[in-house]
C-alpha cells in the first residue's frame, strides 16, 4: 500500500514507511487526518476534490479530520464509482478501528478503472492470517500518539501553496526566450528576473482582462462577474504602472530608485488582502457556474483557447495573483544577497522589510479567512445553536472528552469545540452535532487534578474548569495523558 501511495505521488519515495523498521502504525498515522487520501483522488483524477473544501491543517480538530475523511469516501462513490459496502467508515481510519477495511479500501481503489488509467501498478490486499495481529494495538498506539504534524511531508505533497506550477510555467515561458546570465553577474541576473517576472506577470493580469473579463460580460451575472474577477481592474492598473516605473529604473536609471519603487508601492499593493481573502469564494462560484451552464462552460474553454491555446484556464490563472504577491521579498532578498555597495544594500534591505509586511499581511489575511471557513463547517454541523460562532473568537481545538459536574452527576460523552471565549458543548449525532451548553471561559479558571491520572486506564485524565464565582465547576476526562496535555494547553491559550 505504501509503494502504490508513493507512485501515486502521495507520499515521498523516502517516507519513513519505506523504512526497515516501518510499522502499520506509520501509514495508519500518516492517513488518519484525510488530508493526503484527498490529495490521493486528486492525483488519479486532476479536480476530484476541490481542496479548498479540505482542511489542510486539522491536527487538533477532530471535527475537521473527519470532515476530510468523509469528503474523500463521498468522492470515492460519486467520482470513482465505488459501492459504499467497499468503503471503510470515518471512525474506522479516525480511531484506527480498522485499519484492515482501510486498506481494503485503497486497494480496490487502487483497482477503478480510472486507478488503472494511470498505468499505475494496483496492489492487492494481503489476506493471511496474521492480518489481524498486524493491526491488533493499533488505536491504543494511535490514542497514545494522536495526530502527527510533518510538515514536510505536506509540503511535499502541495507546496503548500495552490497555483505555484502554473505561476512558475507563465514565468518560464518569459525567461526561456532570455540569454543565460554569466556567472560573475548574478546581481544583473537578479535585476533581470525582477524586471522580465513583472511584464509577464502583467501580460498575465491583462490577459485576464482581454480574453475572460471582456467576453464573458454578457454570459455572466453583474454578481456572478464581480465574485468571480473581484480587483483584477485594479491589479492590471497598479502593474502596468510598476512595470513601466521599474523598466525605467533598471533601463535608464542604473537601478538607483528601484528601492524607493517597491517602498512607495506598499501601500498600493495592500489591495492583495482583498483579493487573496475573495479568490477562493471565486473560484468556487466559478466551478458552480460551469457545472451548471453548459453555456458558460464552453465559452471559458473558447477564452482559454485564445488566451494561451488552452495551457491555463481561469480557474489556474486567479491564482497566479497570490502567488506573485508573494514573491516580491524572495526576489529582493536574492538582490540583497548579491550588492556589495553598503548605501544600496542598505537602502534595498527597506525594500525587502516594506515586501516582508505586505507578505505577512496577505499570509495573515489568508489565515484569517481559513479561520472563518473553519467556523462556518463547525456553525453547520452543529444543532439547536441559535447565534453565530464568530463571536466566540478564533477555534482553538475540537474533539471527544467526558464531562462531569463537581457534584458528581454520572459522567458524560461530549465533543467539544473550544474556542478563545467559551466551549461548545455538544452531544455526537451521527456526523453533525446537537449544542448542550455553552461555557462562557471568561467566568471559569482552569486547575489540574493529577489525582485522577492512573496510568493505562483510559478516560481517567481529569481537569477542572472552575467557576470564578462559586457556582458549580466541571471536571473534564480525556482518554489518554498526551491528550489531557494538549487540551490543558489549549484551554490555557483560551483563557
Amino acid at each position: 500500500c505504501g509503494q502504490w501511495l508513493i507512485s501515486c505521488k502521495v507520499l515521498p519515495p523516502n517516507h519513513r514507511v519505506t523504512w526497515d523498521t516501518a510499522q502499520v502504525f506509520d501509514l495508519a498515522q500518516t492517513l488518519r487526518d484525510g488530508v493526503l487520501l484527498c490529495q490521493l483522488l486528486n492525483n488519479l483524477r486532476s479536480h476530484s476534490i476541490n481542496l479548498k473544501e479540505i482542511n489542510l491543517r486539522p491536527q487538533m480538530s477532530q471535527f475537521l479530520c473527519l470532515k476530510n475523511i468523509r469528503t474523500f469516501l463521498s468522492a470515492c462513490c460519486e467520482i470513482f464509482g465505488m459501492k459504499k459496502s467497499e468503503l471503510f467508515e470515518a471512525f474506522d481510519l479516525f480511531d484506527v478501528r480498522d485499519f484492515g477495511k482501510v486498506i481494503e479500501t485503497l486497494s480496490k481503489l487502487s483497482r477503478t478503472p480510472i486507478a488503472l488509467g494511470t498505468g499505475i501498478r494496483p496492489f492487492p490486499t494481503e489476506e493471511s492470517i496474521d492480518d489481524e495481529d498486524i493491526y491488533k494495538g493499533l488505536p491504543d498506539l494511535i490514542d497514545e500518539t494522536g495526530v502527527e504534524e510533518d510538515e514536510e511531508l505536506y509540503d511535499c505533497v502541495y507546496g503548500e501553496d495552490e497555483g505555484g506550477e502554473v505561476y512558475e510555467d507563465l514565468m518560464k515561458d518569459e525567461a526561456a526566450q532570455q540569454p543565460k546570465c554569466p556567472e560573475n553577474d548574478i546581481r544583473s541576473c537578479c535585476l533581470a528576473e525582477i524586471k522580465q517576472t513583472e511584464e509577464k506577470y502583467t501580460e498575465t493580469l491583462e490577459s485576464i482582462e482581454k480574453f475572460f473579463m471582456v467576453p464573458l460580460k454578457r454570459f455572466l451575472s453583474a454578481s456572478e462577474f464581480d465574485t468571480v474577477f473581484i480587483n483584477i481592474p485594479d491589479l492590471v492598473k497598479i502593474h502596468r504602472n510598476l512595470t513601466q516605473d521599474i523598466n525605467d529604473s533598471i533601463v535608464n536609471k542604473n537601478d538607483q530608485n528601484l528601492y524607493q519603487i517597491f517602498i512607495n508601492y506598499k501601500e498600493r499593493l495592500v489591495i492583495y488582502g482583498q483579493y487573496c481573502s475573495q479568490v477562493e469564494i471565486a473560484i468556487s462560484c466559478l466551478d458552480n457556474i460551469s457545472k451548471t451552464k453548459e453555456d458558460v462552460k464552453l465559452k471559458l474553454e473558447e477564452c482559454s483557447k485564445r488566451a494561451n491555446n488552452g495551457k491555463f484556464t481561469l480557474r489556474d490563472l486567479l491564482v497566479v495573483p497570490m502567488q506573485r504577491v508573494l514573491k516580491y521579498h524572495l526576489l529582493l532578498q536574492e538582490l540583497v544577497k548579491h550588492t556589495t555597495d553598503p548605501m544600496e544594500k542598505a537602502n534595498l534591505k527597506l525594500a525587502l522589510d516594506a515586501m516582508k509586511d505586505l507578505a505577512q499581511y496577505v499570509n495573515e489575511v489568508k489565515r484569517d479567512n481559513e479561520t472563518l471557513r473553519e467556523i462556518r463547517q463547525f456553525q453547520l454541523s452543529i444543532e439547536n445553536l441559535n447565534h453565530s460562532l464568530l463571536q466566540y473568537g478564533r477555534p482553538q481545538g475540537d474533539g471527544e472528552i467526558r464531562i462531569t459536574t463537581l457534584d458528581k452527576r454520572a459522567r458524560q460523552d461530549r465533543h467539544i469545540f473550544l474556542f478563545d471565549l467559551a466551549v461548545i458543548v455538544c452531544k455526537r449525532r451521527g456526523d453533525n452535532y446537537e449544542m448542550k451548553e455553552i461555557i462562557d471561559l471568561q467566568k471559569y479558571k482552569i486547575t489540574n487534578n493529577p489525582t485522577t491520572d492512573k496510568e493505562n486506564k483510559k478516560w481517567s485524565y481529569g481537569f477542572y474548569l472552575i467557576h470564578i464565582q462559586g457556582e458549580n465547576g466541571l471536571e473534564v476526562y480525556c482518554k489518554t495523558k498526551d491528550l489531557k496535555k494538549k487540551w490543558l494547553e489549549q484551554f490555557q491559550m483560551a483563557l
